[in-house]
């Protein structure tokens, strides 16, 4: 990728006195001629790069820029790294890891300065991980995305133009126009199959400013009030946050929160086995009494 390969170029320059074209194009496995478009359009970006003739030759960074080197200091580069690893985790290709190595110029003493790692991967690296590679291949070159979707509402096939993969709330989406709903929407990457490039482009549009609110996506519709045993704590901080419940005088957590559907509300209670009641609303207490009962004639003996 292009941009990977400028910041590469300008790292390098960055912390070295000056280097020669034929080494970039090697270090970066590209002809020379693209190495002098690539410091041309860093120009015109606005880095004053200078180069020189002869032998003691090459491209450098402009000499009253100097002050300016400290740009990427070791900290900075350690963020940059562990941001990059976290990329690498999920990616299907060693395209991170060989920025990683042409980032790290002082490879020794950035990796014993480690001390973050974000592993961004999940049991689904295996299937996840060439659709974001075809994802982000086809926001690069504005093509069309269609895919088969498995959501609580139902499923079908859509098509959509992607413009952001995103992760959050723990898992991976991808955000674009949706040619069915005429809107933008978010898609779990995990609930698409039979993920292709459709083979035309779209003209990008003006985006909106991407809001990533949980509340967007899923808008909570139920409140939920529930008593818990004092084992389940952890949980609930785990999952909700320790402002989530109150203990009461007995000892049991009286939880408060917001839920968008039942289905999920019930898939999360049933969880707890019988170490939860729930109160309210006091409609669904039917509805969960019944399932639950369901539940044990399908483990009835005869």
């Amino acid at each position: 990728m292009k941009i990977d390969r400028l910041i590469g170029i300008l790292s390098i320059l960055l912390q070295q006195e000056r280097v020669t074209a034929p080494y970039l194009a090697e270090r970066f496995e590209v002809s020379r001629r693209t190495i002098n478009r690539d410091i041309e359009d860093l120009c015109k970006a606005g880095i004053p790069l200078v180069t020189a003739q002869g032998a003691n030759g090459g491209i450098s960074i402009m000499e009253g820029y100097r002050l300016n080197r400290t740009l990427l200091t070791s900290s900075d580069m350690q963020a940059i790294l562990a941001g990059l690893r976290s990329l690498d985790s999920v990616s299907g290709t060693s395209r991170y890891q060989q920025l990683m190595d042409k980032l790290e110029v002082n490879h020794t003493t950035l990796a014993s300065n480690s001390h973050i790692l974000i592993d961004l991967s999940s049991y689904y690296k295996s299937t996840l991980a060439p659709k974001i590679e075809l994802i982000q291949d086809a926001i690069e070159g504005r093509h069309y995305i269609q895919f088969d979707y498995y959501a609580p509402g139902g499923e079908g096939g859509r098509l959509i133009e992607p413009y952001l993969l995103v992760f959050q709330w723990a898992s991976w989406y991808v955000w674009g126009w949706c040619t069915k709903r005429e809107d933008y929407r978010l898609f779990k990457l995990n609930r698409m199959l039979e993920l292709k490039v459709a083979g035309e482009q779209f003209e990008k549009r003006d985006l909106p400013k991407y809001e990533p609110r949980v509340e967007a996506a899923y808008p909570f519709e139920i409140s939920v009030s529930a008593v818990f045993e004092p084992e389940m704590k952890w949980r609930l901080i785990e999952e909700y946050g320790v402002d989530s419940f109150r203990i009461r005088e007995d000892g049991k957590l009286q939880f408060q929160f917001y839920f968008h559907d039942k289905e999920n509300l019930f898939s999360w209670l049933l969880t707890f086995g019988d170490k939860v009641e729930l109160l309210e609303p006091a409609g669904l207490r039917e509805e969960i009494r019944l399932l639950a009962e369901n539940i044990g004639k399908k483990y009835k003996k005869n």
